[in-house]
């Protein structure tokens, strides 16, 4: 069988954690993406879910109130230090 040669640009320390968690399964990153490409194949498409990331409730409002502080940023306390802030934690607690 006549083999071809694909180039893929990824981020360094992502090839890195790849490499080391294919060796640990006794394979080689070219097995390891051949076995990717056959079973592609062999179901007719990824052979994992592929989707969007919905945060659930908790993260939305976390990036809903960080948006508010960016944008009305009057309207929060400001510390001129992480001391002067933890000095104020520590009183309230």
């Amino acid at each position: 069988m006549a083999t071809t040669n694909i180039n893929v640009r990824v981020d360094t320390e992502l090839k890195r954690s790849a490499e080391a968690l294919f060796d640990d399964l006794g394979l080689n990153m070219s097995a390891a993406i051949t076995m990717f490409l056959k079973t592609s194949v062999n179901r007719n498409g990824i052979p994992f879910e592929v989707r969007r990331y919905t945060p659930n409730a908790e993260t939305r409002a976390a990036l809903a109130e960080y948006s508010d502080m960016r944008n009305n940023p009057g309207a929060y306390k400001r510390y001129d230090s992480f001391d002067e802030l933890l000095s104020e934690v520590l009183e309230d607690a």
